[in-house]
């Protein structure tokens, strides 16, 4: 794998590149029905009421951060930071099969 290849499969913005492009990562075309499917859940979502700014920070920053950080400092670094700690749901949903 180049440097190059690593570089478009890396970041925030990764996936969404390839969607918009219509290609995977391994270079094969991602089917239509697939993309389609997205694409109506996306507008969707696009047209969804937002509750508040701080609310979904927190909330990705749970799903996100659960995959790289260990419980207990996740939920010391949402209480530092300002944000409520990990809910029970969140714990076992997100950390119970670990």
């Amino acid at each position: 794998m180049t440097a190059e290849t690593n570089q478009a499969t890396t970041g925030a913005d990764a996936i969404d590149e390839a969607i918009a492009s219509g290609i995977d990562f391994d270079g094969s075309p991602i089917p239509s029905a697939k993309l389609e499917l997205y694409t109506k859940v996306m507008a969707l979502e696009a047209n969804r009421q937002r509750s508040g700014v701080s609310n979904t920070m927190r909330s990705r920053i749970v799903r996100i951060g659960a995959k790289h950080i260990p419980q207990g400092e996740l939920d010391q670094l949402l209480v530092g930071a300002g944000f409520a700690p990990l809910k029970e749901k969140e714990i076992a949903f997100f950390y119970g099969g670990k």
